[in-house]
C-alpha cells in the first residue's frame, strides 16, 4: 500500500494533522478508539484551548522553539473550527475554553475533518525503515495480519509516557533515536506531589486558594491536600518545574497582609485561641493543624514577633516533596524529542527528510489549562503545511 502521508497516532495532534494534510493519508493507532485522551480531558468536557496562550506558557530546553507554530495557528483559529462545527463552548477562569457538552464532540469534529484519510485502529507498528521513493517503509500489524505501507511522509504523533493505562508507550522516542535524534530527560508533568506517608492524612480533602512556587515560578490557583500529599491546579502547575530534592513554597493566604491581620486580631480578639482566629480565613481543619504547631495560648499572650513569624510561615511554608504520583496520574510528559533536531516552522526532522514529530512527544510542555491541546493543534498544522510545501 502506498500513501502520501502516514500518521502514527490518532490522538489530538495526529487527527488534527490528518485533517489538514493534502494527499492520500493513513492514520494508525494501537487503541480501539481515536482521541481517548481528548475524551477524558477536562472532566469529560475537554479544555480544548486557552485564549491567553503565549510561548511563555510552555517549558522547553529551547524556549523559542514553539513561537513559530503558536503564532501561525492560534486559539482563535481553533475556536473558529469549533464554532464551524456548531459546538457550544464556554470560558472558565484564566482563559480556559471548554465544551458545553461532552469532549467527544471534539473527537467527532476531528474525525469529520479527517474524513478523507483512512483510519486503522488496533494496529501495531512493527518496523519503520527509511525507503527510497517513497521515503519510508513501515510494517504494521492489523488483526493479526502484517502489511507493509510505503509513505513519502511519516508523522509521529504517538504522544508521551503519561497515563500508561490508556496505552502510552515510548514509541516516539524509539523512532527519534532510530533516526539519530537526541532526547531531553523525560519525567511526569502536571502531576500531584507526594510526601512521606501520613504527612497530610488528617487534611485529606481540604482545599483552598493558594500560591505554590518552585524557585521563582509560582501559580495562584487551588491547592488540595490528599492522603498521599498535595494536588490541585496550583500544585500540578508547579510540579512541571519541580525536581527531586527541591523545595516548594506555599503561600496559604496570597494577596493578604497576614502579619497586619494577626496583629489587629491580637488587639481586637485578645482572648481568642489561634485556631479560632485562623479559621476566619482558612479551612477549620487546616487552621487546627497549623495552630497545633504552636504552644496553646490566647492571642493576647503571643508577642508581636511570634505573630510575625507565624505570618511568615503561613505565606512562605517550605515543604520538600518526596516525589510525584508518577506516570499513572501525570497529565503530560515533561521533555521529549530534542527540538534542536527539528525545524520550528514545519516540525520536520533535520536528519531525515519527510519525518515529522508533533504534539506531546516533542520537548514542549504546556501549563495546565488547555495549553497542551493548543500545542497539539499548532504543531499538527505546522507539520501539515510543511508536508504541503514538499509536494
Amino acid at each position: 500500500m502506498n500513501v502520501d502521508t502516514l500518521i502514527l497516532g490518532a490522538g489530538a495532534a495526529g487527527m488534527m494533522c490528518a485533517g489538514q494534510v493534502p494527499g492520500r493519508t493513513l492514520v494508525v493507532d494501537h487503541a480501539a478508539a481515536p482521541g481517548e485522551k481528548i475524551r477524558i480531558s477536562g472532566g469529560g468536557r475537554c479544555n480544548f484551548t486557552n485564549t491567553g496562550t503565549t510561548p511563555a506558557n510552555f517549558i522547553s530546553e529551547n524556549r523559542h522553539f514553539a513561537k513559530s507554530a503558536l503564532a501561525r495557528y492560534t486559539p482563535r483559529d481553533f475556536l473558529a473550527l469549533v464554532e464551524r462545527h456548531g459546538i457550544a463552548w464556554h470560558e472558565k477562569t484564566l482563559g480556559q475554553l471548554f465544551c458545553d457538552g461532552k469532549a467527544t464532540q471534539i473527537v467527532a469534529m476531528l474525525r469529520a475533518e479527517m474524513a478523507r484519510a483512512d483510519l486503522w485502529l488496533n494496529t501495531r507498528v512493527i518496523e519503520v525503515a527509511p525507503g527510497f521513493r517513497p521515503d519510508f517503509r513501515v510494517v504494521l500489524e492489523r488483526d493479526g495480519v502484517r502489511q507493509t505501507v510505503q509513505a513519502r511522509n511519516l508523522v509521529v504523533a504517538t504522544g508521551g509516557l503519561s497515563i500508561p493505562k490508556m496505552g502510552a508507550t515510548g514509541l516516539a522516542y524509539d523512532l527519534a533515536r532510530q533516526f539519530g535524534h537526541k532526547m531531553t530527560d523525560t519525567r511526569p508533568g502536571l502531576v500531584p506531589l507526594t510526601f512521606p506517608e501520613g504527612r497530610f492524612t488528617d487534611l485529606a480533602g481540604v482545599a483552598l486558594p493558594a500560591r505554590v512556587s518552585v524557585a521563582k515560578t509560582g501559580f495562584d490557583e487551588a491547592l488540595l491536600f490528599t492522603h498521599r500529599g498535595l494536588s490541585g491546579p496550583a500544585v500540578l502547575q508547579a510540579s512541571s518545574y519541580w525536581h527531586e530534592g527541591a523545595e516548594i513554597a506555599v503561600n496559604l493566604m496570597p494577596g493578604q497582609d497576614v502579619a497586619a491581620w494577626l496583629l489587629a486580631e491580637k488587639r481586637a480578639s485578645a482572648r481568642k485561641q489561634l485556631a479560632t482566629v485562623l479559621a476566619q480565613r482558612l479551612p477549620s481543619r487546616l487552621a487546627d493543624r497549623l495552630a497545633g504547631d504552636w504552644p496553646a495560648a490566647p492571642m493576647a499572650d503571643r508577642s508581636d514577633a511570634v505573630l510575625r513569624a507565624l505570618a511568615q510561615g503561613l505565606t512562605d511554608w517550605r515543604l520538600k516533596p518526596s516525589g510525584t504520583e508518577g506516570w499513572r496520574t501525570a497529565e503530560v510528559t515533561r521533555g521529549g524529542v530534542d527540538t534542536r533536531g527539528l525545524d520550528s516552522r514545519t516540525m520536520m526532522s533535520g536528519r531525515q527528510p519527510g519525518l515529522y514529530f508533533i504534539g506531546e512527544c516533542v520537548d514542549v510542555t504546556g501549563w495546565l489549562g488547555g495549553y497542551n491541546f493548543q500545542w497539539a493543534w499548532a504543531s499538527a498544522v505546522a507539520a501539515a503545511e510543511g508536508i504541503a510545501a514538499r509536494r
